[in-house]
């Protein structure tokens, strides 16, 4: 089958790579999204060697379980090994001997096939197109937010980044708070948010400096960390949402004198972010800027690398 393949150093379009073992369920794959991660990967994260991909929309090909076969679906990315103390509490994504869809012992899903256990496919409704299901994992990643703390209504709140997962962040804030400001670079980006009722700010001044309850970090760098810890009030909460491959040194000094809460956060729930898109709580309209066939994935690759664009699919 073809599929994108990354040995650590450089990343090729394989034509003849094999084509995934049954014994769990066989997905072709419809499309799928370039995330922030995949970047990371390409730069050392992780160490991973692979097909790269997890966020993906696709049809059961072959499955034990009949009722999903020719069935849409989308996939949880962590599987456990369902034996450990991690796994037996219901938390596979925590399991020490986890795979990991394209990041971890488990290729992914820049391919034509992928598998997956049964037990991580969601079924997606009919409503819900393939171009809207493709973001139901960063959704599922927003939503998690929800589930670590318990939000409140009156807090003010700060979104650092104007990215692909800063905009889904926001869609999903928007429903539990409704005095949110993002921090962006990219006038474009903070447009569409704008169009949303958010504030949106270029750079951070001296009144927005220790003024906000909840700050949620999601640039991928260390200086939308320091920009994170400038922002959130003494004794107030930053969210960590996205991966830093570098390597610098962070000055967590102000975390300790100003009694910050560090929460990590990393994927969620996926039943409620179908529900979101289904219902149209969440509007992932105009995230989507171009799609790619596999093999084009050089350019697809530089132009998903581009501060200016949201979201960049491929289709196998």
């Amino acid at each position: 089958m073809k599929a994108l393949h990354f040995d650590g150093k450089n990343l090729k379009c394989m034509e003849d790579y094999p084509k995934p073992q049954t014994g769990e369920a066989l997905v072709k794959v419809s499309m799928a999204g370039i995330c922030g991660t995949d970047l990371e990967i390409l730069q050392g994260y992780m160490s991973y060697e692979g097909v790269l991909g997890h966020e993906f929309v696709g049809v059961v090909v072959e499955s034990q379980n009949k009722d999903i076969v020719g069935k849409r679906v989308v996939g949880e990315i962590n599987v456990g090994c369902e034996n450990c103390d991690s796994c037996k509490k219901g938390m596979q994504r925590h399991c020490p001997n986890r795979s990991v869809l394209g990041i971890l012992n488990r290729d992914g899903a820049f391919a034509e096939y992928l598998t997956l256990p049964e037990r991580n496919l969601h079924v997606i409704p009919d409503s819900v197109t393939d171009e809207q299901a493709i973001f139901v994992e960063p959704i599922a990643a927003a939503f998690e937010i929800k589930e670590q703390i318990s939000l409140n209504p009156g807090w003010h709140v700060a979104i650092v980044g104007d990215g692909r997962l800063s905009q889904l962040i926001v869609s999903v804030l928007k429903t539990s708070c409704s005095d949110i400001t993002c921090f962006g670079k990219h006038q474009k980006k903070l447009d569409r948010l704008a169009k949303l009722g958010i504030k949106t700010k270029i750079g951070i001044q001296s009144n927005d400096k220790f003024s906000f309850d909840l700050v949620v970090e999601a640039t991928g760098s260390n200086s939308g960390f320091l920009d994170s810890m400038n922002l959130v009030k003494p004794k107030g909460i930053v969210i960590l949402k996205s991966t830093i491959a570098s390597k610098e040194n962070l000055d967590l000094t102000p975390a300790v004198v100003n009694e910050i809460t560090l929460v990590g956060s990393r994927c969620g729930p996926f039943r409620p972010a179908i529900d979101a898109l289904a219902t149209g709580i969440i509007s992932v309209e105009g995230l989507i800027d171009s799609k790619y066939p596999l093999e084009n994935f050089k350019e697809a690759i530089d132009h998903a690398k581009n501060s200016n664009i949201l979201k960049v699919v491929l289709v196998p």
